[in-house]
C-alpha cells in the first residue's frame, strides 16, 4: 500500500512536494530533541489549500494516518510520528496574505511563523499582540491548534480571543472554510472554536483571519522584588487598578529560580539583586511616552512607600527592555543547568499558587531528592511553568514526578495544561482536570470529524 498511496499523492500534488526514504530521518520531530531522527513513511510539503485537501483525501481513501507538522516548538509529544505515519509539514504554506489597516485584520497560511506575523502588523502600525518565546519558529496552525497563550494573555487573551476566520481541511478532505473579517456573527454555530485548541485532530489549519490592534506608542517594564507570595497578590492588584488597563504583563520568578537565571553561567545580569522570595516582570504598553513612563515610575515609587513591594528597577531605555525581556523568554538558559529536564505546564486558582509550588518542591525534594526545580510564569491568568532536573530520563521517574506534580491539581480546581496542549505525554492525565462526561463528548467530537480516526491519532486520549 505504501507505493499505491505515494504513487497517488505524487500525481496529484507532485512528487517535488514529498519526501521518501533517508531523506525523512534527516529531520526533526521537535526543536529541543536533536538525537531522534523523524521516522515516517513519507513527509509531503504542501503549498495551498488545495494541496492539503488532496492529501486528506487521498489518506482517507487509504485509511492512512497523518501526523500534522508546523514549527515543531511543542512539549507534549504532538509532532512524534510513526514508521508508517505520513508527516504533513506545513512550512512551505508560510505566506501572510493580507495585512488591512481599516479592518485591523491580517489573513495568513498556516505555516506563517509568529515573528513575522508580528512584523508584518508593526509595518502597518499594527499589533498582533500574542507573544512568547518560541516566536522564532512557532508557526500559526501550531499556535491555533494549542490555542497558545503566553506573556500577554493579561490583557489580550489567548489564541482564541484573536482569532476572527479560519479554514480548515477535514480528514476527508473536505475544505470548510470561513475567513470573515468581521468580529460579530452569530448566525449559528462559531464552528472556528472546534478547530482552535483542538491539538489537529479534528482537521488541519490551513488559513487564518486575525484580529490586530493599534500599535502601541509606549511600552514599559520593570523588574520588582518582593518578600513573599502574598505581598506579590496585593501588588497585581495595585497596579491593575492604577494602570487604567495599560498592564499587559505580569510575569512571576520564584527566587532561587531568577537567581540561577541570572548567574554564570547565564549571559543576563540581575537587574536587581539576588535574595528575594519573589520576582516580578510587568510590563505596560500605551499611548503617550512620557505620560505612561512617569505613570510606571510613580506607581512603583507608591507601592516602595506602601510596602507592597520590597525593590524595583525599570528599564529606563530600549537596550533595558531587551536586557529585562531575553531573560524571561530564553527558558533554554534554565534547561542547560538541568539534567534531564522535565518540563510542565499547569494552570490553577492563583489562590493557590505559593502553597502549590511550595508543596510539589518539597515532595520532590523529600520523596525523590530532587531540589533543582524551576518554577515562573504568568500570574495575572494563573499558569505556572516547571522545569525540573532528574538524574535519569527513565519512564518510572518521570511517571512519580508527574504524580507528584499533577495530582493536587485535581483539588485545587487546576489544569494540567494550560497553554501547551495535552499531546501523547499528557494523555492518562486528562481525567485530572476534564470529566467523563467532558472526556465522552470530546471523543464524540473526535469520531463525528473522523469517523477512521486518521489524523493525528492518539493525541489528547486513545
Amino acid at each position: 500500500m505504501s507505493e499505491k498511496i505515494i504513487q497517488a499523492l505524487e500525481e496529484a500534488i507532485g512528487a517535488e512536494h514529498i519526501l521518501t526514504g533517508e531523506e525523512v530521518a534527516g529531520r526533526l520531530f521537535q526543536v529541543w530533541v536533536t538525537d531522534r531522527p523523524l521516522e515516517a513513511k513519507a513527509v509531503i510539503f504542501p503549498r495551498t489549500t488545495a494541496h492539503v485537501s488532496e492529501i486528506c483525501r487521498i489518506a482517507y481513501q487509504y485509511n492512512q494516518t497523518i501526523v500534522v507538522h508546523g514549527g515543531l516548538t511543542n512539549l507534549v509529544g504532538a509532532t512524534a510520528a510513526r514508521p508508517a505515519d505520513l508527516v504533513v509539514s506545513m512550512e512551505k504554506m508560510d505566506a501572510i496574505e493580507e495585512v488591512d489597516p481599516v479592518t485591523r485584520t491580517m489573513t495568513v497560511q498556516a505555516g506563517a511563523i509568529l515573528e513575522n506575523i508580528q512584523s508584518a502588523a508593526r509595518e502597518e502600525g499594527l499589533l498582533f499582540p500574542l507573544n512568547f518565546g518560541a516566536k522564532g519558529s512557532a508557526q500559526a496552525g501550531g499556535f491555533i491548534s494549542t490555542n497558545a497563550g503566553g506573556l500577554r494573555v493579561l490583557r489580550f487573551g489567548m489564541t482564541r480571543n484573536l482569532v476572527l476566520g479560519l479554514e480548515v481541511v477535514l480528514p476527508d478532505g473536505t475544505v470548510l472554510s470561513s475567513l470573515k473579517k468581521i468580529i460579530k456573527d452569530n448566525s449559528g454555530y462559531d464552528l472556528k472554536q472546534l478547530f482552535i485548541g483542538a491539538e489537529g485532530t479534528l482537521g488541519i489549519v490551513t488559513r487564518a483571519v486575525f484580529r490586530l490592534q493599534e500599535l502601541p506608542k509606549s511600552r514599559n517594564s520593570a523588574f520588582v522584588g518582593c518578600r513573599d507570595f502574598d505581598q506579590v497578590i496585593r501588588f497585581l492588584k495595585f497596579a491593575d487598578q492604577n494602570l487604567a488597563g495599560a498592564l499587559s504583563g505580569f510575569e512571576l520568578i520564584w527566587g532561587d529560580t531568577y537567581r540561577d537565571w541570572t548567574s554564570p553561567p547565564s549571559p543576563f545580569a540581575p537587574p536587581l539583586p539576588h535574595g528575594y522570595a519573589f520576582y516580578v516582570l510587568m510590563e505596560t504598553l500605551g499611548a503617550d511616552p512620557d505620560k505612561d513612563r512617569d505613570t510606571l515610575y510613580d506607581l512603583l515609587e507608591k507601592a516602595l512607600e506602601t510596602d507592597l513591594i520590597l525593590d524595583g528597577a525599570p528599564a529606563q531605555t530600549e537596550s533595558d527592555l531587551r536586557w529585562f525581556w531575553n531573560i524571561r523568554e530564553d527558558v533554554a538558559v534554565l534547561n542547560g543547568l538541568c539534567q534531564n529536564a522535565q518540563h510542565f505546564d499547569i494552570s490553577l486558582p492563583v489562590t493557590f499558587f505559593g502553597s502549590y509550588v511550595e508543596g510539589v518542591k518539597e515532595k520532590l525534594a523529600a520523596q525523590l531528592g530532587l531540589s533543582r526545580v524551576y518554577a515562573f510564569g504568568h500570574l495575572a491568568d494563573g499558569n505556572i511553568h516547571f522545569i525540573i532536573s532528574k538524574p535519569d530520563a527513565g519512564p518510572e521517574l518521570r511517571d512519580r514526578i508527574n504524580e507528584i506534580v499533577y495530582r493536587p491539581l485535581q483539588a485545587l480546581g487546576g489544569s494540567v495544561s494550560a497553554e501547551h496542549g495535552i499531546g501523547l505525554d499528557k494523555k492518562a492525565w486528562l481525567p485530572i482536570c476534564r470529566t467523563p462526561a467532558e472526556i465522552e463528548t470530546m471523543k464524540l467530537l473526535k469520531k463525528t470529524f473522523d469517523p477512521k480516526g486518521l489524523l493525528n491519532p492518539g493525541r489528547i486520549f486513545d
